[in-house]
């Protein structure tokens, strides 16, 4: 007895060992490191999955651009933050009615609190709403919505909880010589701005501003790539005794003194979303997110702000998943902002402790996939003259900005092109036979014909892939005809 007795405590032993070495390795982020995690994906994830996935790496805030309760649930009984969103076109219904607010709070706010409930710390009304492609629909709704949603947050004895505010695109400042200090408000949506602002300093809610430096390259062919970056070894800007090596510097500090005119210096700013894309532009690309995401997640480790906000900051990346459903009018690469891809897995090292060690993140457990099969050209097809007709009919239903100068599947001919569009569309049905008819030009094979960086992927299983495939089949009569313009064939 006394010998079996050993043998356990000793097995006791070893067991706390182990337990105390796995809590010693749990990944750490860096303090106020937050992450986007967006819906406008045809297969989404399990939101179980994905509040694993962050517990894995560490990371305790998330920001949703929605306030669905599928997802918002899944956070119940965990320390992760959470900031929920209303969508830009549910502005004018809050803003013209206290009612819909208060409906609004009960529905989406108050039943997730409570004893083990949901950590939401705040809600962001509306997304961009002031950005200059939107011709201004959003500007006069924006801040009576906030108000409204406000007071019903406070008349549920919730304001102390959760604050209010608005995610705004760096494009409501600017400055005439592209020195921070020249920086202002926009005449065009001054007045609202102020009223905003004013809101945000009395509430003591945060200002979040979306910053993207990648823009500054996909916009400007002569911009000087290395100031996207924050490796240093290129020129940098002086201004006002303070010197910028990197444009994401000067164009919070541009913010900053736009708030500094305006009259609100000390509002707290929070930095809604940055990242950098993977594909759909020849400078989207996973070495050139490695290199963007080492360098900013060391400054944030290194708890150093801007010149003009040398404190620390709240940061959210974007974003963790490829969505593509997203809207490719601002360019191909707005599908391929993931940090992980549309299944949770990783595509390049990072490091979110910002200690820039090469270590690749914790991947998405437990996701199940569809079968193993490709939608591809059949190969017995010798008269090309129907091609170019399906091939646009399936990129207008599924996503082909993988295709096309300096992206992943740049390198395909015709053939390669059709197989990779028939597959995307094969895919996004649910690897439906139907869906990989084309009146007779495809088939289904069982090898991957996935060709070095171009990836044909198997979708995963989704419980809510029904619902977002209905707002696809809507998105894609629209976009029909766009889709392929891009595309180059030989």
């Amino acid at each position: 007895m006394a010998r079996t007795m050993a043998r356990a405590k000793l097995l006791m032993c070893a067991l706390c060992l182990i337990l105390v070495q796995l809590q010693g390795t749990q990944a750490t982020a860096i303090e106020g490191l937050g992450v986007n995690w967006g819906s406008l994906a045809s297969h989404p994830m399990e939101p179980n999955i994905v509040v694993n996935m962050l517990k894995s790496n560490g990371i305790k805030k998330v920001k949703l651009f929605d306030s669905d309760s599928w997802t918002v649930s899944a956070f119940s009984n965990t320390d992760i933050e959470v900031m929920v969103g209303i969508p830009n076109d549910q502005l004018s219904k809050f803003a013209g009615s206290s009612g819909d607010a208060e409906d609004w709070v009960k529905a989406n706010l108050t039943k997730h609190f409570g004893d083990g409930g949901v950590n939401i710390r705040y809600v962001s009304v509306g997304n961009e709403p002031f950005l200059s492609s939107y011709n201004g629909s959003f500007v006069k709704t924006t801040f009576p919505a906030m108000q409204n949603i406000q007071r019903a947050i406070d008349k549920a004895g919730l304001g102390d909880k959760v604050k209010v505010t608005t995610a705004m695109n760096a494009d409501v400042y600017e400055s005439s010589s592209n020195n921070p200090s020249d920086g202002q408000f926009k005449s065009q949506t001054y007045d609202e701005m102020i009223k905003i602002v004013s809101f945000l300093n009395e509430k003591k809610a945060p200002f979040v501003v979306n910053i993207y430096p990648f823009l500054n390259i996909y916009q400007n062919k002569d911009f000087p790539e290395e100031l996207a970056f924050f490796d240093g070894g290129g020129r940098t800007i002086d201004d006002k005794n303070a010197q910028y090596s990197n444009v994401f510097d000067a164009n919070l500090d541009t913010l900053m003194w736009s708030l500094k005119k305006a009259g609100y210096p000390n509002v707290e700013i929070m930095v809604g979303e940055v990242g950098w894309p993977t594909d759909g532009h020849i400078s989207a690309n996973p070495k050139n997110a490695k290199r963007f995401y080492q360098g900013f997640l060391k400054k944030m480790a290194s708890k150093k702000g801007s010149p003009l906000h040398p404190e620390p900051f709240d940061v959210y990346l974007f974003s963790l998943f490829d969505e593509d459903l997203k809207s490719i009018a601002p360019g191909n690469f707005e599908r391929h902002w993931g940090i992980f891809r549309y299944d949770g897995r990783s595509k390049f090292p990072i490091d979110f402790s910002g200690q820039g060690q090469e270590k690749w993140p914790e991947e998405a457990q437990g996701v199940r996939y569809q079968e193993n099969k490709w939608c591809v050209l059949n190969s017995d097809v010798k008269n090309m003259s129907l091609v170019p007709a399906a091939l646009d009919y399936a990129c207008a239903f599924a996503d082909c900005t993988s295709l096309g100068y300096g992206c992943s599947c740049e390198n395909l001919d015709l053939r390669g092109n059709t197989s990779f569009a028939f597959n995307q569309y094969f895919q996004t049905k649910d690897q439906s036979v139907e869906a990989c008819d084309f009146n007779g030009l495809g088939s289904i094979v069982n090898e991957d014909p996935s060709r070095g960086t171009c990836l044909f992927p198997i979708e995963i299983e989704s419980n809510k892939s029904g619902l977002m495939l209905k707002a696809m089949h809507t998105m894609g009569a629209l976009l029909i005809g766009l889709s392929v313009f891009f595309l180059t064939f030989p």
